[in-house]
């Protein structure tokens, strides 16, 4: 059987991967004697398609952990205990999953954890980063302030991802809108005009032939090719589940032109901004690199940092570490390098963050500006090819007359 677990190694590094034993307590044994801590360990079964749709159907939305933050904020700054905290924001929260989560931390505080330690066997709700900033905001005793700092987080990166979403959705819909419309005249429209130019010999254009062509195999194989096109939804979906999936995936938008460099700079910000906050929090920097991987989003620049991470540990500077990466610009590791000889490497980090999200925010708005007259002229094109491939056979035809 295999099991898939998270622990903690004896410096307190989190670890997490799968492990093969008979039973769960053989699993539990075997990491023991590697010198874990495990905080959580779970059978993998094989996850069948409807289970898939429940757990996107049941996913807490990036608003409702920022409410339910910011609404924990305001109550522990009003030294309200953590368990009627819980209590009030429980009957509050509209998220029934989240509401689920919630309860089960209230009772595991009650039995003795921690609030980081509640928060951490809810890894699909409270990032690593998340439960990170926790564990430093009991040891600081500021429990308020980072629970407004995460507020803000998660705010800010729902606003940039929101953005990023819409400037992707615009062109997509109207794209797909288009095609529908195309997909009429080939399969509807142009049929009904077919016969006249058959009965009268007229030579059609290269492009009115194909339209023609593909129009008759639509109208006739349509079932063939909506499963077809099912099918192959479904197993590119099912592959980009898988680890190797998930890479080729990664690496396909980090390589989209004028949209990869917006992911880029989107990364880097977010990297920044959270190893930033960690330092602050106490955190060594191989420690908060690590971390960091984890708040990205992206398995090239998660395994990346990783290095980095690994690189610092040995002695490196994590600037000489980060300059050797072509993923991360050169002004990365120079703004990394001097923060790392003033001894302000959190400023400097902060200064990366304000940098890179000022790129991504002019960058999503010149597209957004440069989308309409692109998409103008596109359609445009299309419609001159779709109504040529009409007009010529009948202007052709008019001349037999």
């Amino acid at each position: 059987m295999k099991f898939s677990y998270k622990a903690r190694t004896k410096d307190g590094e989190m670890q997490v991967g799968n492990v093969e034993a008979e039973t769960r307590d053989t699993a539990t044994q075997i990491l023991l004697g590697h010198g874990l801590f495990v905080l959580g360990l779970e059978e993998v079964k094989y996850e069948r398609f409807f289970d898939r749709i429940s757990d996107f159907m049941r996913r807490v939305k990036t608003r409702d952990l920022m409410v339910f933050t910011r609404q924990f904020s305001t109550l522990v700054a009003a030294r309200v205990p953590l368990s009627d905290a819980l209590t009030s924001l429980y009957r509050q929260t509209t998220s029934s999953t989240l509401k689920e989560a919630i309860a089960e931390i209230a009772n595991d505080i009650d039995a003795g954890l921690s609030l980081s330690q509640a928060l951490e066997k809810h890894t699909s709700i409270f990032s690593e980063f998340y439960v990170n900033m926790m564990k430093s905001a009991e040891v600081t005793g500021r429990m308020s302030e980072v629970l407004d700092f995460l507020a803000d987080y998660l705010e800010d990166q729902g606003e940039l991802a929101s953005k990023v979403r819409g400037a992707l959705f615009y062109p997509l819909f109207v794209i797909s809108f288009f095609g529908v419309v195309v997909l009429i005249m080939i399969t509807f429209v142009l049929p009904q005009i077919t016969p006249l130019f058959e009965e009268s010999n007229v030579e059609l254009p290269i492009f009115t032939r194909f339209m023609i062509g593909s129009g008759k195999f639509i109208s006739s194989w349509w079932w063939a090719v909506l499963i077809v096109f099912v099918l192959f939804v479904f197993m590119v979906a099912d592959y980009m589940r898988t680890k190797e999936g998930k890479v080729v995936r990664d690496e396909m938008v980090l390589r989209i032109p004028v949209m990869g460099g917006l992911f880029k700079k989107m990364y880097i910000a977010r990297f920044a901004e959270s190893a930033e906050v960690l330092i602050r929090g106490g955190l060594t920097i191989p420690q908060a690199i690590e971390i960091s991987s984890h708040t990205i989003g992206n398995t090239v620049y998660n395994e990346l940092l990783h290095r980095a991470a690994a690189q610092v540990r040995k002695g490196r500077l994590l600037s000489e570490a980060l300059g050797e990466m072509k993923e991360f610009p050169p002004l990365v590791s120079q703004l990394i390098a001097v923060g790392e000889t003033t001894g302000s490497l959190e400023q400097l980090l902060d200064k990366i963050r304000l940098f890179y999200t000022r790129e991504v925010n002019d960058t999503v708005d010149n597209l957004v500006n440069l989308m309409q007259p692109f998409l103008m002229v596109t359609i445009g094109v299309v419609v001159a090819i779709l109504f040529a491939s009409i007009l010529l056979p009948l202007y052709s035809l008019t001349q037999t007359f």
